[in-house]
């Protein structure tokens, strides 16, 4: 139980670290990050730093096991009162209980030990209330009831936690979170479910952490006690857990019921006798702690490796997904390119508009044709990227979590109307300017000039006598100078298009904040505390 400052700084830095990833993509393994991460914020926040800032702090054994195990009427024989709800159908699940000696209470009142929790001040009789949350508390967050017994000796406190294979979520999450903050795991089976998983699946994870655990097979019925004790025993040996502390209660009269009574002491006075040594005896106190804190940490060497794989995970689907949207965008901006060379603008209306112009056609009509025949163009080139990226996307599991914008997109059409309108009166303006010139022999109408300008930069090779006629008007030179001022034009239009309609396929993606550095800001808080180690 080193508390030494740099110990805590590294922890409480790689906590932050912990805290900042992000996992929003329901990748294959996702679910398990997610959850790592969970418990590694609880341990640390709840458990590791709290303990090492205060190791005098009171041993906390927190009590834990599946519905029905016999937890509440647990606690409440080790106590030698009624101050948990007892019975399956318990109606103070979601708010915990623990208990202390009343020269302990300091310890839980205040916000040193399990600090995210709000203390909930009721009496019993009035828990199952809604109770509203502190007012200097998040309504809704996780509450704490603390109750005293003077028959606990000094130095340990009991949480009975709820229960681990709960119907509701938020009392599984609950259950986990308060099994982190454990000095001590206190796990509670039954005789008709001890090879349950979901025991088994805690038991394991203690052995991971290789905290300092003890079970109790509970309800065990007379004429199978022996039976069931050694086939327990055998599963713990078999899962490399053998040494663990364990006791056995037989099934009483008074765990009958629902277990609304209270187990005879002499049921319950090994267990009581070996917690109590725990913290009577400082170096058995200090075997369980620092066996508890050091497995604790030790276990990040593993643990945190694996979540910075998760955000590793994450960042490259994100690249996956981006680029996608980015390859399907660039193909159809070399497209558009390729269709504007060739003259595919000009076709359709447009095409019969520029073979009437001027006899059957105005300037007005053929400038009309070409911008709703260059819309209609950007409209298919968006189109066509997005079912592109919505094939693409459906072959990966990560774009569950990303609205895509695109497909079908009704405001698509208005936006690119608005701006290919824009791009027209920009070329009418500089139409007008250089109709205004002072290049000899220009009799360029400007409306003329804009039609026959759009021609050429739109018509390809369908539209070759487009630009001579166009410096018959307006003079080569100015024919020139406003060929290229408008194609430059026309592209940065286009690119703007398509570079918009991209972004906004992007937004969604780009709002989850998956970054490649919460990877190595993890690995490198990492290193920091194995060096303080």
């Amino acid at each position: 139980m080193d508390a030494r400052p740099q110990l805590i700084d590294a922890l409480t830095a790689l906590r932050d670290r912990v805290a900042a990833v992000r996992l929003p993509l329901p990748l294959p393994g996702a679910p398990r990050a997610r959850q790592t991460r969970v418990e590694l914020l609880a341990q640390l926040d709840d458990y590791l730093v709290p303990r090492l800032r205060a190791p005098e702090a009171p041993l906390l054994a927190v009590v834990g096991g599946s519905t029905g195990a016999g937890k509440s009427t647990l606690v409440n024989s080790l106590v030698g009162r009624r101050v948990s709800e007892a019975g399956v159908l318990r109606p103070t699940t979601r708010t915990p209980v623990l208990v202390c000696h009343p020269d302990d209470h300091h310890w839980f009142a205040e916000m040193r030990v399990l600090p995210n929790f709000t203390r909930v001040w009721l009496p019993q009789q009035d828990e199952t209330q809604e109770t509203p949350a502190d007012e200097n508390s998040p309504e809704g967050g996780n509450r704490l009831r603390i109750e005293k017994a003077s028959a606990l000796p000094r130095g340990l406190a009991l949480l009975d936690a709820p229960d681990i294979d709960s119907l509701v979520v938020e009392n599984r999450v609950l259950a986990a979170e308060l099994i982190c903050a454990a000095d001590v795991w206190v796990m509670v089976t039954t005789a008709s479910r001890y090879a349950d998983a979901v025991p088994w699946h805690l038991l394991r994870t203690a052995k991971e952490y290789d905290a300092t655990l003890v079970t109790v097979l509970d309800r065990v019925p007379h004429q199978v006690i022996n039976d069931v004790s050694r086939q327990y025993a055998a599963l713990l040996t078999k899962a490399g857990l053998g040494e663990v502390p364990r006791f056995t209660i037989p099934e009483l009269p008074e765990s009958a019921g629902g277990g609304s009574g209270l187990l005879p002491t002499t049921a319950v006075a090994p267990l009581f006798a070996w917690l109590a040594h725990r913290v009577q005896d400082p170096a058995a106190r200090q075997q369980a702690l620092g066996r508890t804190a050091t497995g604790v940490i030790s276990s990040l060497n593993a643990r945190m490796p694996e979540l910075a794989a998760a955000v590793a995970g994450q960042y490259a689907a994100a690249v996956r997904l981006m680029g996608v949207v980015d390859e399907a965008y660039e193909r159809e901006r070399e497209r558009v390119n390729r269709q504007l060379a060739a003259g595919a603008v000009l076709a359709g209306d447009a095409r019969t508009r520029w073979r009437g112009f001027p006899r059957d056609s105005s300037a007005g009509e053929l400038l009309d044709s070409l911008v709703g025949s260059l819309c209609a163009l950007m409209q298919c080139a968006v189109a066509a990227a997005d079912e592109r990226v919505h094939d693409a996307w459906r072959r990966e599991p990560a774009s569950g979590a990303v609205v895509f914008r695109g497909r079908g997109d009704p405001e698509a059409a208005d936006r690119i109307g608005i701006a290919v309108r824009r791009w027209r009166r920009e070329l009418e303006e500089l139409a007008e300017d250089e109709s205004r010139g002072p290049e000899p022999g220009g009799t360029g109408d400007p409306e003329t000039v804009a039609a026959l300008l759009a021609a050429a930069l739109l018509g390809g090779r369908r539209a070759r006598g487009a630009g001579e006629q166009l410096a018959e008007r307006i003079g080569a030179q100015g024919a020139l100078r406003l060929r290229d001022k408008a194609g430059e034009l026309v592209t940065a239009y286009i690119d703007g298009v398509l570079t918009g309609e991209r972004e906004r396929r992007l937004a969604p993606l780009d709002a989850l904040d998956v970054s490649p550095e919460p990877q190595a800001e993890l690995i490198a808080a990492l290193s920091v505390l194995q060096k303080v180690r």
